[in-house]
């Protein structure tokens, strides 16, 4: 072969034994530009596009051979063959002149305000690679604003990706539509609306208020077939609002036998009082993401705890403070979550009094279970466990709550408990369950496979931290740590006192522990959850510093997969005895200015 030529003008190139085959990128370049030199000259153009009056010079080749329309239109059987002029009145001049120069360029134009004229003309020539950049600009140029503008466009021009992205955002930015742009949701197309209302997030909005939507979205419609109308309607969670405010809707749309027998069931629904977190269905289920994490008390000093919850959203690393506070203050209690419901069950409740002139504090152990219902802002004072409890363990097995161990603290003593009960909201009362082999506080639980594992603590009523003895024992004996279970694997976290910075696995399947990745710096009395990912968040806690208890302010993940600790995120301050659940809750959040008195960050989203 002779010497290959330069390659600054090849996009690449195929070397045979005998021969060689190159490309050059340059050539269709060059070409285009030639094409477009000849149209704005008016030079060898063989067609004009008639649009709105003006004349458009054309190619008759380069048409065909860029659109499918024009393909079909000057094939060899039509009139337009040999035509001279063709005129297009579907299309607008700015439309059809955006297409021209991208055909003879590969250049697109587009601004907010063409899109329109522009996605109808690309759309109407067949040309879909505009199509496609155009159904580009409407997903990376979505807001508040627009949004429901862009869904009515990608409903007309059937552009799927863009029209489910446009419908998330409306349903991310329902609050600000509704308060703002409420106009512009009436307009909105039926299957978009539909959509909508079918989502399981829409943040920060009450069911009421997109029933009142539903309802004057339909009146601005009408007429609608009553097919579509209970299509609509149907989608809406009756079971999310009040009573009362059931009662008090009143539309034509609302009495068709369809709509009526989902209230019918909402009222059921609100008359179920101790059954309603397992009687769960769409029509009751909260409009929000499964994967934020519920903080329920706890606060910067130990002996004083506080009322406060907050939310935090792995997403976005933000704490948000609630206005739902706790009824009691606790410490050593226990949380949990059963269809969207907040139970907190016993601990120690602090109070403060006044005796002779001073404050006093007093500390009971509590055998109190409340209940918070996140739909309606209310907290119910529950059935009471069989004993009072502190420092013990709770846990939820096919949605049976069960409390574990613990102690009791009377007058000057303290009391370990080996007792077991549970609370099934079918009997809808505390009932005793099989005891621990030996009495337990400060121990650890988990679920795995409907199998509760219960690891370390104080056993008996001496001070000796001891292991399990029913399976291999933990590789070091631990108090006040956790237990979670994720993909299978039981974890064991940290610890009170020397060593909590080892991390170790169980294996069920071998019956085995090992060693994980230990924290450089541990801590003990922190908050921890699991997340559907299977990897672990640890919130706040206390740690030795200098011979000295700080409180700290960090929030850990804990990649299980990957073995891997990282620092995520800082809390408003440093917060211990806090508890921690996955939450559903779409809670009142805090105004800017009660943010400001809490300490919690004000972001620019707030101002």
């Amino acid at each position: 072969l002779p010497q290959a030529p330069p390659t600054s003008h090849l996009s690449f190139c195929f070397w045979m034994d005998s021969y060689a085959v190159l490309y050059s990128s340059a050539l269709r370049t060059g070409l285009l530009a030639g094409f477009q030199r000849l149209r704005t000259e008016h030079k060898m153009c063989d067609v004009v596009l008639q649009v709105g009056g003006i004349d458009f010079p054309c190619h008759r080749a380069l048409l065909a051979s860029s659109s499918e329309y024009f393909w079909a239109l000057f094939g060899e059987t039509t009139t337009e063959r040999l035509a001279t002029s063709v005129s297009l009145p579907a299309l607008t001049p700015e439309g059809l002149d955006a297409i021209l120069d991208f055909l003879y360029s590969g250049w697109l134009s587009i601004s907010k305000q063409t899109l329109p004229v522009v996605l109808e003309a690309a759309r109407y020539l067949q040309v879909d690679t505009a199509v496609t950049i155009c159904e580009r600009f409407i997903i990376d140029s979505l807001s508040a604003n627009n949004c429901c503008g862009f869904a009515n466009l990608a409903e007309r021009h059937a552009l799927q990706d863009a029209l489910e992205v446009a419908n998330h955002t409306i349903a991310m930015e329902m609050k600000v539509l509704l308060n703002e742009n409420r106009d512009d949701l009436l307009g909105l197309n039926i299957q978009s609306l539909m959509d909508v209302l079918d989502a399981d997030e829409i943040p920060g909005v009450k069911e009421v208020e997109l029933i009142k939507l539903a309802l004057n979205w339909l009146d601005e419609n009408e007429p609608l077939p009553l097919l579509k109308s209970n299509l609509l309607l149907s989608r809406l969670r009756f079971g999310l609002v009040t009573s009362s405010d059931l009662a008090n809707l009143s539309h034509k749309a609302m009495n068709t036998p369809l709509i009526r027998s989902q209230l019918t069931r909402a009222l059921e629904y609100h008359g179920l009082a101790i059954e309603k977190p397992i009687r769960q269905s769409k029509q009751t289920t909260l409009r929000s993401s499964t994967n934020r994490v519920l903080l329920v008390g706890g606060g910067s000093n130990p002996d004083w705890p506080e009322q406060q919850m907050m939310i935090f959203d792995p997403r976005t690393r933000r704490f948000s403070c609630l206005q739902a506070e706790l009824p009691i203050r606790l410490k050593h209690h226990c949380v949990c979550s059963i269809g969207g419901f907040l139970f907190v069950i016993g601990g120690e409740e602090v109070k403060d009094w006044l005796q002779d002139g001073k404050n006093s504090v007093t500390i009971l152990t509590s055998n109190k279970m409340y209940r918070y219902d996140p739909r309606f802002d209310q907290w119910e004072v529950m059935d009471s466990m069989l004993e009072r409890r502190s420092q013990f363990t709770c846990c939820i097995v096919e949605d049976i709550i069960y409390a574990i161990g613990g102690q009791q603290h009377q007058q000057q003593a303290s009391m370990c408990l080996a007792s077991v009960e549970y609370f099934d909201m079918t009997i809808r009362s505390w009932r005793k369950g099989p005891p621990l082999p030996n009495p337990t506080f400060g121990h650890a639980t988990t679920v795995l496979n409907n199998n509760i594992y219960i690891s370390g603590g104080v056993q008996g009523n001496h001070a000796g931290i001891l292991g399990s003895n029913n399976y291999t024992s933990m590789t070091i004996a631990r108090f006040g740590h956790r237990m979670a279970t994720s993909n299978g694997y039981i974890y064991a976290l940290l610890g009170m006192y020397e060593p909590f910075c080892d991390i170790e696995k169980y294996d069920p399947n071998l019956d085995m522990w090992a060693r994980l990745r230990p924290l450089l710096h541990g801590s003990f009395n922190y908050g921890m959850v699991v997340m559907p990912s299977g990897n672990l968040f640890v919130f706040g806690g206390r740690r030795w510093s200098d011979g000295q208890e700080v409180i700290v302010k960090t929030v850990l993940e804990y990649d299980t997969k990957k073995d891997h600790w990282r620092e995520v995120s800082q809390l408003p301050k440093g917060i211990t005895g806090v508890e921690c659940t996955l939450s559903t809750c779409q809670l009142p959040m805090l105004s800017n200015a009660e943010k400001y008195l809490t300490g919690l960050p004000l972001h620019s989203s707030d101002l």
